[in-house]
């Protein structure tokens, strides 16, 4: 237990890294379909999102997982509670959310993306919903099924009014 608190240092400062790339990736996603008519353009954005992900985004991903693992290790009897189930479940759809950022990325460098904007501004909001979740979970060490729903329901709603149609103007 002596090292517990630097592993758990560096485990958050290694999810606000991964975080970040969940954050700014599908921005550049936005970027990229919107401007896909500008080749010069594009082509630095493909350089951001590549790097962005591959030397910010996946290290930091699996230095959060490895650093969680230790700690459940040296801390086992986390285990034992409800939250840490939850935590575990949505860090699950987090890595998920995470390895479909480079399957579009993989598909937008070779210009094969058929998604729009409006849809990747959508799928932008999907890991802040998680990482509340989640921190939400860690803070108050409880799992709270009224505090998850009204989250989901939450970033539903954001999610269909950044999807629907916009009325045409008389």
């Amino acid at each position: 237990m002596e090292y517990y608190s630097w592993i758990l240092t560096f485990h958050v400062v290694s999810f606000m890294s991964w975080m970040a790339m969940l954050f700014y990736l599908p921005r550049l996603f936005v970027y990229h379909v919107e401007n896909i008519d500008k080749k010069e353009f594009v082509e630095v954005v493909k350089i951001q999102e590549y790097k962005i992900y591959k030397y910010i985004g996946n290290p930091a991903m699996w230095t959060t997982i490895l650093s969680g693992v230790a700690m459940l290790i040296l801390n086992n009897s986390l285990l034992t509670q409800d939250w840490m189930y939850a935590k575990i479940f949505m860090l699950i759809l987090l890595v998920a959310y995470s390895l479909s950022l480079e399957y579009y990325r993989k598909q937008l460098e070779k210009n094969e993306c058929k998604k729009s904007g409006k849809f990747f501004r959508m799928y932008n909001e999907q890991p802040t919903m998680l990482a509340i979740l989640i921190v939400g979970y860690v803070i108050t060490k409880s799992f709270s099924i009224l505090f998850s729903l009204i989250v989901i329901a939450l970033f539903t709603f954001i999610s269909y009014m950044i999807l629907k149609p916009k009325k045409a103007k008389n």
